[in-house]
């Protein structure tokens, strides 16, 4: 029995350990690919996450969000920002067009999976944002862990939850606000600090 106890504690920890990133050049490039979560809707030019996170980790961040993008027209997109920018790092926070407009999961599961394909396949590594579902607890859909777990990436599964689920981070009922997305830009920066992609994230006054 405390064999069995001390195996299962064992899977639980390496369960919880957040997966691996090659560390960052100071040079490295970031994309940040998206729709208007990662354009920055709801908020000042400047203030998107994109840009705050730039200034948290010191490496070069690409705002590649596109407002009103689903995930089939972002698979199209993809290809031409990787042979331009040649990135160390893709964040995709993508499907949440296709989660409001009530499109098929399982296609937009596929396409994110493919997103990830492409990225690798271009030589950078991923980190996966998940986008809550629209309802009374707003919740991450479950296929956002499922692909980070599939794939073993990063995910950050609970930000942009917690934002909409506080009136003080939204702009309106599905954007954050300059507080919002300040927020998730210092949660992405932890989990690259945690993934051992960057040593550790720089102070921003207020």
């Amino acid at each position: 029995m405390r064999w069995t106890l001390l195996s299962l504690c064992l899977v639980l920890v390496a369960c919880d350990r957040t997966p691996a990133l090659q560390p960052l050049p100071e040079d490295a490039v970031v994309l940040s690919f998206g729709d208007s979560l990662t354009f920055g809707t709801g908020a000042a030019s400047g203030e998107d996450y994109p840009s705050i996170l730039h200034q948290l980790i010191g490496r070069q961040v690409i705002n590649a969000g596109v407002p009103g993008e689903v995930s089939g027209t972002g698979l199209k997109r993809l290809p031409a920002l990787l042979r331009r920018y040649r990135p160390a790092l893709v964040i995709l926070c993508h499907g949440g067009n296709d989660i409001l407009r009530r499109q098929d999961l399982q296609r937009t599961r596929e396409n994110i999976q493919k997103m990830i394909e492409q990225a690798r396949a271009g030589g950078a590594e991923v980190m996966l944002v998940g986008v809550p579902q629209f309802g009374l607890l707003l919740t991450t859909a479950p296929f956002y862990t499922d692909l980070a777990g599939q794939n073993g990436i990063p995910i950050d599964a609970s930000t942009l939850s917690d934002i909409l689920k506080n009136p003080s981070l939204k702009s309106d009922r599905i954007h954050p606000n300059a507080a919002g997305y300040r927020l998730l830009a210092g949660r992405l920066a932890d989990l690259l600090v945690a993934s051992g992609a960057v040593e550790k994230t720089r102070h921003l006054s207020n």
